[in-house]
């Protein structure tokens, strides 16, 4: 299973792995014979909780990013996917219903994106970075989605209890070797899961097939050209031939067979326009790509991509000034970053997403310059109904000393998406600016339970009834009331989350 680059993590995920594969294992039927789509011996209830367990230890990665604009753009195209399989009847309700539908992004360099149990997935920023067309960066999400909605994670996992012996021994032998030699211990943990996948090879195989077919199949219906596939699959085929460094992760643990290539091409219909000419670049994605290439590797880097510019088309114009502008801005060059900015805006005014894009970059650049006003004046008219105009004119009024009037906005937010523990931070930094101490505490208690770190979310839960029984003017009993309701539902999914381990 891939994962963000830290290899502590592989560790925790193996552990919850197999953790979850022997509480499983005393109440599992006997597996039938392999079979694709849905019907698994593991429960949804059960996936759900295995997601959740990986996804909280992936929250705290240091690989782990959370930024607005980027995974606006991915979750636009994923929630596209996700309506077109349930229309379809790829994604049943109860699937729809039990599972978290919500992606991860990395920050990480490697072309790479993977499905975790419980409708969770992960995208690596440099995935992002690399595909030229929205419809290429849809194909990959449609086939992840697949996985999930035929149920692929769970019957991996199913077909792995044959091999928890084989696991744990690594694991321990891993721990063994982990203080003499840590590459020793990776070397041990990678030999271990190559035989177990080498076990279950053939099953992969048809699974990888599956996800492709029906990935293909919902990127009409979602609005996408479902040349996008071949496109994909081609640029990956051909950078595997050039770079063979390990640096492609992607690749390798989707083997791009001629046989599954073939498939995909066969799948365009006969006098459709070519890969090339049907997927055409828009603005929009490539400065949300060029985005994704700085966040990834900031630095000078991101300063020398203007070579022969005004020759390039548009799109690739407005990637190299949004990357040049954004890159400045990181290294503190404020007039520099402005000035970029200002030509990017120009660009492209006649581009209303891609214009959208430009200003919500120069309100980051002032903010990150220190001018709050400069930076509320930079955001779009409609700045509080999405998610990155709402975050940075939250994070500019704070800075200009007028938090409260963020306040209505980033509550109504929170009432309808109550797993966005960036904006419950938000909003707890905008009432302690208020003078609210209660309700602040609150806020950072349910930025805590929205990534499942329930330990951290009780503690905070506590701190406000320690702090509405000193009782004072600021103590508003409704919110105390809250506070004491919430701490007892916490406290349940904490003896859960414990027993569990």
């Amino acid at each position: 299973m891939p994962y963000f680059k830290s290899f502590w993590l592989l560790a925790l995920i193996l552990k919850a792995l197999v953790a979850s594969l022997l509480i499983a294992s005393s109440t599992l039927a006997q597996p039938a014979l392999p079979t694709l789509g849905d019907g698994s011996d593991l429960t949804t209830s059960e996936e759900r909780r295995l997601g959740d367990r990986i996804i909280r230890e992936l929250y705290r990665d240091p690989d782990y990013i959370d930024d607005a604009v980027v995974h606006e753009y991915v979750q636009g195209l994923f929630q596209a996917l996700v309506k077109a399989a349930k229309e379809r009847g790829e994604l049943s309700p109860e699937l729809d219903e039990r599972f978290a539908w919500e992606i991860l992004l990395g920050r990480d360099r490697t072309v790479n994106a993977f499905a975790l149990p419980g409708g969770y997935f992960g995208v690596h920023l440099g995935l992002i970075g690399v595909v030229a067309t929205r419809d290429e960066l849809a194909s990959v999400l449609a086939h992840e989605l697949s996985h999930v909605t035929q149920r692929h994670i769970s019957r991996l996992i199913a077909q792995q209890n044959k091999q928890t012996p084989l696991l744990l021994g690594t694991m321990i032998l891993g721990a063994l070797a982990a203080s003499k030699n840590p590459s020793a211990t990776q070397a041990l943990v990678v030999g271990g899961q190559a035989l177990a996948m080498q076990n279950q090879l053939n099953f992969s195989r048809d699974m990888e097939r599956e996800a492709d077919r029906i990935g293909y199949g919902l990127m009409a219906p979602a609005g996408f050209a479902p040349q996008g596939f071949v496109s994909m699959f081609d640029k990956l085929q051909q950078a595997n031939r050039l770079n063979d460094n390990g640096s492609w992760p992607y690749l390798r643990s989707h083997p791009l067979t001629t046989e599954r290539m073939a498939d995909m091409h066969s799948r365009v219909p006969p006098g459709t326009a070519t890969a090339a000419t049907a997927s055409v670049p828009t603005s929009e994605h490539a400065m949300v790509a060029a985005r994704a290439r700085v966040l990834a590797n900031p630095g000078v880097d991101t300063l020398r991509q203007g070579t022969g510019f005004a020759s390039q088309p548009a799109p690739r114009r407005a990637a190299i000034l949004y990357a040049a502008a954004l890159g400045s801005s990181q290294l503190r060059d404020a007039s520099g970053a402005r000035a970029t900015a200002r030509k990017l805006e120009a660009l492209v005014r006649d581009d209303p997403a891609a214009h959208r894009l430009a200003q919500l970059l120069l309100a980051e650049i002032e903010l990150a310059a220190g001018d709050a006003d400069a930076a509320l004046g930079a955001l779009p008219a409609d700045a509080p109904s999405r998610r990155p105009e709402l975050v940075l004119r939250s994070q500019a009024l704070l800075r200009a000393g007028r938090g409260g009037e963020g306040t209505s906005a980033l509550q109504s937010w929170v009432a309808l998406h109550p797993k966005d523990a960036a904006l419950w931070q938000l909003l707890a930094s905008t009432w302690q600016a208020q003078g609210q101490p209660l309700r602040a505490v609150r806020a950072e208690a349910e930025a805590q339970a929205a990534r499942y770190d329930y330990a951290a979310a009780v503690d905070r839960f506590k701190a406000g009834q320690d702090l509405a029984r000193r009782g004072g003017p600021q103590v508003d009993h409704i919110e105390a009331s809250i506070i004491d309701t919430r701490l007892r539902a916490v406290q349940s999914l904490l003896r859960e989350q414990t027993a569990e381990r």
